[in-house]
């Protein structure tokens, strides 16, 4: 609950978008025995600290925290590749540190995405032994339903998949449920390891246990192989590094768009009409000009495509769909947007502790730029989307 001026008294924040610094022990202890040298882990490798699983390189070592042991945000993209966990700060990593962090920025509750095994779970796919990808799965999805029982229910970590395979996607989704975690994420693009995209029928039965789970299945930015480059080909070859990922990182946001397109085109929300879908970290103000261009260009361009949807794109976002906002602070702008997408749809998030997140004041950053709207909406906007989308436990 915040005391901020421009806020009702009752208002309950939740954010829906902060990342885990994942302890380099996660995995290890854990283990059962046998697989102690092959869970991901931190080993040297050519001199150099670095996470491995099996034994090859899944990343490096930095925490991908920009929020220092000190508690000072830095602008400084080497900090965030290079530092280790132990060296930022303690709430990207723990649970009571991240709490009294909470406390004091007037945020009832997290949701946590992953940073090593990649925001979708990308980096345990492909090849390799089926069992120890799995257990993989099954070790980082049970330490965080520790967590959110260790934070007394106010983090709520995202579940992964084995997205490499349906019928282990099927049996992991009762498990996390039976843990009491909320929601999953995957690999947004499946074909870039030789499987069906998700708007085939393979994945219909994921789609239809989600459904019937009553879990969100989100898609945060990068959530893939081929999404995952900060760089990618966005930037000129001129720029400077730190233009890179600036245009780089835009870029990324607004690639959840192709997601977005592809899953109402393809007929996945069509044929599930009560899956929950939350596109993660991508921004608002985007969405109602490019919701407005899907609708056009299906009547326009894709006859085919329109005998087998019931609704327009727009609609079905509506519906089914969430999106989430953070650093756009163009009062007008971002509140006029939200109106349009669906004040139902729209939830606040702070990206902690990434380069782009609001700190250290997100609740009275935001809230200043709602400040002419009712109470009503902020309720909505900044924790009670969250909560009925997440079936959040709120106090």
């Amino acid at each position: 609950m915040t005391t901020d001026a421009a806020a009702p008294t009752d208002l309950l924040i939740v954010d829906v978008d902060t990342h885990l610094s994942e302890p380099w022990d996660l995995w290890l202890k854990r283990a059962p025995r046998g697989y102690e040298d092959r869970v991901p882990q931190v080993r040297d490798v050519d001199g150099r600290p670095r996470w491995v699983f099996d034994g090859e390189p899944i990343g490096g070592v930095g925490a991908a925290s920009v929020i220092g042991a000190d508690m000072e945000k830095r602008y400084d993209m080497a900090f965030m590749f290079g530092t280790p966990v132990h060296e930022v700060a303690a709430g990207a990593s723990q649970v009571g540190p991240r709490l009294e962090l909470m406390d004091a920025q007037g945020i009832w509750a997290h949701l946590i995405y992953p940073n090593t095994v990649g925001f979708g779970g990308q980096q345990l796919g492909g090849k390799g032994d089926p069992v120890l990808r799995r257990l993989a799965v099954e070790i980082y999805n049970d330490a965080m339903a520790e967590m959110q029982v260790e934070s007394g229910n106010r983090l709520f970590p995202q579940a992964i998949l084995p997205w490499w395979d349906v019928d282990q996607c099927l049996v992991e989704i009762e498990r996390v449920r039976g843990l009491g975690l909320v929601g999953v994420n995957t690999n947004a693009d499946p074909q870039d390891a030789g499987l069906p995209d998700l708007s085939q029928p393979y994945w219909d039965p994921m789609w239809a246990a989600l459904a019937d789970a009553g879990l969100p299945v989100n898609f945060h930015i990068g959530a893939s192989a081929s999404q995952i480059s900060y760089h990618g080909s966005a930037p000129w070859p001129s720029m400077d590094s730190g233009a890179r990922m600036a245009i780089g990182s835009a870029m990324l946001f607004l690639a959840n768009g192709r997601i977005i397109a592809n899953l109402i085109y393809g007929g996945v929300l069509e044929r599930h009409p009560t899956l929950k879908v939350v596109s993660v970290e991508s921004g608002v103000g985007w969405l109602p000009s490019f919701l407005n261009a899907l609708d056009y260009q299906l009547d326009e361009t894709a006859p085919e495509t329109r005998r087998r949807l019931s609704l327009k794109p727009s609609e079905y976002f509506r519906r089914q769909m969430g999106a989430c906002f953070w650093f756009e602070d163009d009062g007008a702008l971002i509140r006029e947007a939200i109106k349009q997408v669906g004040v139902d749809n729209c939830m606040f998030e702070t990206d902690f502790p990434h380069p782009t997140c609001l700190y250290p004041d997100p609740v009275e950053r935001a809230l200043a730029v709602f400040a002419p709207e009712s109470d009503e909406l902020k309720r909505k906007v900044f924790g009670g989307n969250a909560v009925r989308i997440y079936d959040l436990p709120a106090p």
